[in-house]
């Protein structure tokens, strides 16, 4: 209808940025979605705020967000920022708050698969500076020129070292079984044809990380497809798509809240 409301499109980054990648999103998505990059604290306008590292201090700076949305909505998340987005998913479920009615994630393989670079990129960042820039730098995140004791090193390394780390935690939190079960939540899972992070083949395994229907879809691209125009138009169809069909969400108080209060396992 022409009077509705924008359908929100929440974003999250992958570790090390800020939200710079979404700001030609608006008019890529197309009509009727609009997109709502979350900041992270300590980058960019909130460089000032201590960096979260857990579980807990993520929830507690996005919770209140999502407290009451005015219709339906999605949420997507690009490498970190898939496991960012799928950690809020499980915590509005337990706690019986109006979730996502599309969950799409890109680059980021399921919280139970860690590939080999990955394993190594997760290892290097709790090791030496040296470890760590070699890691980012065999799939392209070390910018040409950097050089120790540079901005880069100084302003952006420190971040990606706690964004892993951030990582880290959500992905242990997730492993933890539920009594509740997974979220009944559709997911988009999306990959880069050239990610050697998260290949195509390994975006599949999200189907065991929902009760909802799995579609997945592959882009030009290497992990950081985020940046090409070809991810928020899908984006933007799928989001049209699910407004169609999605159910206005129901008040909190009259949703029965889930069995668990803890991080956990689909």
């Amino acid at each position: 209808m022409p009077d509705e409301q924008p359908m929100q499109l929440h974003c999250f980054a992958h570790a090390g940025a800020g939200v710079s990648a979404f700001h030609g999103w608006p008019a890529r998505l197309g009509t009727g979605v609009r997109p709502v990059p979350h900041l992270l604290p300590g980058r960019e306008s909130r460089r000032r705020e201590p960096r979260v590292r857990t579980r807990e201090a993520l929830l507690a700076d996005l919770m209140g967000h999502f407290r009451a949305p005015t219709g339906p909505y999605a949420l997507y998340g690009h490498s970190l920022g898939a496991l960012v987005a799928y950690t809020l998913t499980r915590a509005l479920d337990e706690a019986g708050l109006p979730g996502p009615a599309l969950l799409a994630v890109g680059a980021c393989p399921p919280p139970d698969v860690l590939g080999a670079l990955s394993a190594e990129l997760h290892e290097a960042g709790r090791d030496s500076e040296e470890r760590l820039v070699r890691a980012l730098a065999a799939f392209g995140a070390v910018p040409e020129g950097a050089q120790p004791g540079g901005l880069w090193h100084r302003m952006v390394l420190p971040v990606l070292r706690d964004d892993l780390i951030l990582a880290d935690d959500l992905r242990g939190a997730a492993r933890t079984p539920l009594r509740s079960g997974p979220p009944s939540v559709p997911v988009l899972a999306v990959a880069g044809s050239d990610d050697p992070l998260a290949p195509p083949r390994a975006m599949a395994g999200w189907e065991r990380w929902t009760a909802g229907r799995v579609v997945t879809r592959t882009l030009p691209g290497d992990h950081f497809f985020v940046r090409a125009p070809g991810l928020p138009r899908l984006l933007g169809r799928a989001c049209r798509v699910v407004r169609r069909t999605a159910p206005e969400p129901a008040p909190a108080a009259t949703r029965e809240p889930a069995a668990a209060t803890t991080g956990g396992r689909a």
